[in-house]
């Protein structure tokens, strides 16, 4: 299972792909979204071609799509399942959603909370007593809630892989004790898989069952979610999303992909299709016909009082129940999530005040760049819910007040065989911008549109669609450049290495 010591499966996304070479890949017609003469809204055919110009660019074999939109379900297919067996992707085609597995971790944990079985601002320790962390005092103190809202501070790329048990969890966390702190807790945003899947040995603990069996229990089953499975072995006589690798600029099946430590699946585990995606994302706008999971004062509350916030992707006024929650111009809420595994990326959305979702599954390592186009750039927020991202113009700074923002910057993650290793970039000061050198070569540029948060350009200056912030200490010196939701400890440019350490710029990911 272990392809290297650092693992590649879950190597950050890259914010590049989108100038990398692609060979043109035809879209599979359209699956019809209802039977008859019914017209569909003039958007949903420009969506359909920015999807296939995406395919096309990208050299995404395959997509699912699933949208609700003005009362109406539109589900489709586009191109393929796999390269080598060129059948149609559909409406039930299975691709792994990644970190969306985060959102049914937590609806799970809230239906124990509406039964009394778990409280959100308990300590963790009340449902595992033996917790420990590298910093004790924090072991002792964390709730259930700061691990649903990423502000426990601990570094949170921890993948170790314990195995196919059903005490994968267990041994997950009892290796906690190697996970650095990072933050104190509960003041600081940073992407945190290791939280989640505390959490969902919580779920264990509380039931009485492992995790799968718990969420299935509790959430995909009473919903109906007839294509969601954790496990491979269940996927018998479904349609399956291949995973792809890009060579040479050309999709190509890659099987090694498939393989992910039962371990991260409360984190990321869950196979599900855009059929089933779509009638999870109805669910939580509140629709009716659906069986009663919560109240909606705790499906609403999955869906406020965020945590701290910062950026992943996008600007987020901070994560509530698992869900991030992102500001928008106009005012209503963007809820999101999205998850990543390699040869497997998607977005999640949704905008309650608009009564608008939508989901998009890929099954290529190229995949992010049209999730970016779609779920961080606000062409689809504009396009369907009216809404659209904050506003960001560029400025050039002058070189001193760039200064301050120039050095190394370390972030670090802990592999599958529970190996750290360091991921970093150099930040110098460039004809007004910041520039993210790796091994002395340009790999991004980061444009401030206002203080300690930038666009995350191309390095011929184009758009990536993500942005991102510097955090500052007492002293307003920036401590950690946040990026794809993961904290960069900065070192001063006195103290730069020659070079990132480990460096690996592609696709920051949700997983």
């Amino acid at each position: 299972m272990h392809r290297s010591n650092q693992p590649t499966t879950l190597s950050r996304r890259t914010v590049l792909r989108a100038a990398a070479a692609a060979v043109p890949l035809a879209a599979v017609p359209a699956l019809p979204a209802v039977a008859g003469s019914v017209r569909e809204p003039a958007a949903i055919g420009r969506l359909a071609e920015k999807i296939e110009a995406g395919m096309a660019k990208y050299a995404i074999p395959g997509v699912g799509l699933g949208l609700w939109y003005r009362g109406r379900e539109y589900v489709r297919g586009f191109g393929v399942t796999s390269v080598d067996t060129q059948a149609p992707v559909t409406a039930d085609t299975v691709f792994r959603i990644g970190s969306t597995t985060k959102t049914f971790t937590a609806t799970a944990i809230m239906r124990l909370v509406e039964r009394g079985r778990i409280h959100l601002d308990a300590p963790v320790r009340r449902y595992l007593p033996d917790f420990i962390t590298s910093d004790p005092s924090v072991a002792a103190r964390v709730t259930v809630r700061q691990l649903l809202n990423h502000s426990a501070g601990w570094q949170g790329d921890y993948f170790l892989d314990t195995g196919q048990g059903d005490d994968a969890l267990a041994q997950y966390v009892a290796g906690m004790t190697q996970v650095p702190q990072l933050t104190p807790l509960g003041k600081v945003f940073s992407y945190n898989n290791a939280a989640i899947g505390i959490a969902g040995r919580i779920l264990e603990v509380v039931t009485g069952k492992p995790y799968e069996s718990a969420v299935r229990e509790l959430v995909v089953d009473p919903l109906g979610l007839a294509h969601s499975r954790y496990f491979r072995s269940e996927l018998e006589g479904f349609s399956i999303a291949a995973s792809h690798n890009i060579v040479d600029g050309k999709p190509v099946v890659e099987p090694a992909f498939d393989a992910m430590p039962r371990s991260l699946h409360a984190a990321g585990g869950l196979i599900s299709s855009a059929h089933d995606q779509l009638r999870y994302a109805r669910y939580h706008l509140g629709h009716s016909g659906f069986p009663h999971l919560l109240a909606d004062r705790s499906r609403r509350a999955m869906q406020s009082n965020p945590g701290p916030g910062g950026t992943l992707f996008v600007e987020l006024n901070g994560v509530g129940v698992s869900w991030m929650l992102r500001p928008t111009a106009e005012g209503p809420t963007v809820v999101q999530h999205g998850g990543d595994w390699s040869g497997q990326h998607s977005g999640f959305l949704m905008v309650p005040k608009r009564d608008f979702a939508i989901t998009l599954l890929t099954n290529s390592e190229s995949g992010p760049s049209l999730v970016a186009e779609l779920f961080a750039d606000d062409w689809a927020l504009r396009e369907f819910a009216n809404v659209s991202n904050l506003r960001a113009v560029p400025r050039e700074l002058p070189p001193h007040r760039l200064a301050a923002y120039e050095g190394t910057y370390v972030s670090q993650q802990i592999g599958f065989d529970g190996q750290p290793s360091d991921l970093g970039l150099d930040l110098v000061a460039e004809d007004g911008e910041l520039v993210a050198k790796v091994d002395g070569e340009v790999a991004l540029r980061l444009a401030f549109y206002r203080k300690g948060y930038a666009l995350a350009l191309d390095p011929s200056g184009q758009p990536t669609h993500i942005r991102v912030n510097f955090v500052f200490d007492a002293n307003g010196h920036p401590q950690w450049l946040r990026y794809g939701g993961r904290l960069f400890r900065h070192q001063p440019a006195d103290r730069r290495t020659t070079g990132a350490r480990k460096a690996n710029l592609t696709h920051p990911r949700l997983l």
